[in-house]
């Protein structure tokens, strides 16, 4: 119970303190995990963690499940149907040359590496994470249409990276029968189309119930934050227990519920929310220990090589690739491919994998942790004076150039909860943003 009380108590402290640390630009994820890291060089085995534990493995999972529902739910499908460009191209081009490109700087870097366990690095680290990005997508000042792209792409990457994750899983460790290809796409139509499934299974039974529930006023105060926290839990069961992705039946089980409960939607969540940042919290301080314990003794220059590159070549020359002829700017896209920060879903696939075995593991799982850690700190610094900086360049060029991709006008709702002058903004009585304008 020690660990227990310890990470309850840094959990409190960083709670009281939230508000001016943000301010200044240091994220949950970065104190928790330098905390985690402290704690554990001061008194080694304080934080008992250890990389194979199934309940780490669903404390992350959950989380990163949370979140994604949450987001979801705000975001207005109607308005989305119109508006896929930047985020399809982000995931149908971006995604694919991100892994080939992970894969080949893999290569490159680590020569004696499989090429198998070189692509099942790159898959590991290709998801960017909806919860670290956050800051960014929740600030006005970023055009909402950038903020779009990036809150669906995080949203959705995820998920469609798991089937990928599981076949190249199968194939570094030899545990496949059939031709690569035919377990490629069987695995990935198993995993999406149940997971997409048991989001809808359970986001619209639940957005309907939950809307005529509300018009009639049969739902307790008290229970009409839990209704959804059980849709979200609901979907990522039936997920599991179908084989699909428990991440995309989060998100779409979360967009649907949004598309049926109503207006009051965006005020029904934040015990989703609430929850999922709390076992958050608890595995960035777990990664924290984890990494003095786990990645210090392998960390080698090749390592730390290809965390920067991944954060850099692997992420922004794709993205910068998918958005060519989109009408974004360069600023534009060098905004888009600098946050993509790892986090959530790269730990799960790391927690999967060292539960599986992979070969060359050590390097593998290694690289993931320092490229996470080098993500939370580098993007957790650097998000808000970017922002700044990209803040003005867009209110100097927008009218200049009003046919530029970026200044189309987007309807986005509210993501995540803001605190009045904090990112820029305030919280609307109705809970959305209005449409960034030049």
């Amino acid at each position: 119970m020690l660990a227990v009380t310890v990470v309850m108590a840094v959990i409190i402290l960083w709670s009281a303190l939230s508000g001016p640390l943000d301010r200044r630009g240091v994220t949950p994820a970065l104190f928790l995990m330098v905390v985690g890291f402290g704690l554990s060089a001061i008194s080694p085995g304080i934080l008992d963690v250890s990389l194979e534990s199934v309940v780490a493995e669903r404390i992350a999972e959950i989380a990163l499940v949370l979140l994604l529902f949450s987001d979801a739910t705000r975001i207005d499908l109607r308005v989305l149907r119109h508006q896929l460009g930047w985020p399809s191209r982000l995931l149908l081009v971006g995604l694919p040359l991100t892994i080939l490109a992970g894969t080949g700087i893999a290569a490159l870097v680590f020569p004696s590496m499989a090429l198998a366990s070189a692509f099942l690095l790159a898959i590991m680290l290709a998801p960017t994470d909806a919860a670290l990005g956050q800051k960014v997508v929740a600030d006005r000042r970023v055009p909402a249409r950038v903020r779009q792209a990036l809150d669906v792409e995080s949203g959705l990457n995820d998920g469609l990276a798991v089937p990928l994750f599981l076949v190249a899983l199968s194939i570094a460790n030899a545990e496949f029968e059939a031709g690569v290809t035919g377990m490629v796409a069987g695995s990935m139509a198993a995993q999406i189309g149940w997971g997409l499934t048991a989001g809808l299974a359970a986001g619209v039974p639940g957005g309907l119930l939950f809307r005529a529930a509300d018009r009639r006023g049969w739902i307790a105060r008290e229970w009409r934050q839990i209704l959804p926290l059980a849709v979200a839990l609901l979907a990522y069961a039936i997920a599991q227990d179908l084989g699909g992705s428990g991440f995309i039946a989060a998100f779409v089980g979360g967009i649907a519920f949004g598309r049926l409960a109503g207006p009051s939607r965006s005020k029904v969540t934040v015990l989703s929310e609430a929850a999922g940042d709390l076992l958050a919290a608890v595995t960035w301080i777990a990664f924290g220990a984890l990494a003095l314990t786990l990645a210090l003794p392998y960390v080698t220059w090749q390592v730390v090589v290809y965390a920067v590159l991944s954060l850099t070549v692997v992420r922004m020359v794709p993205v910068a690739i998918a958005l060519a002829g989109s009408g974004a700017r360069r600023p534009t896209v060098a905004f888009i491919g600098w946050f993509g920060p790892r986090g959530l879903a790269s730990l799960v696939f790391a927690l999967l994998a060292a539960e599986s075995g992979v070969p060359e593991g050590e390097t593998v799982l290694t690289t993931v942790v320092v490229t996470v850690a080098l993500s939370i700190t580098l993007h957790g610094l650097t998000s808000a004076p970017l922002v700044e900086v990209y803040h003005r360049w867009y209110d100097t060029h927008t009218p200049i150039d009003s046919t530029a991709g970026e200044s189309v006008p987007t309807k986005l709702p509210r993501h995540r909860r803001q605190f009045p002058g904090l990112n820029g903004g305030t919280e609307d009585g109705d809970g959305t943003i209005p449409p960034s304008a030049p």
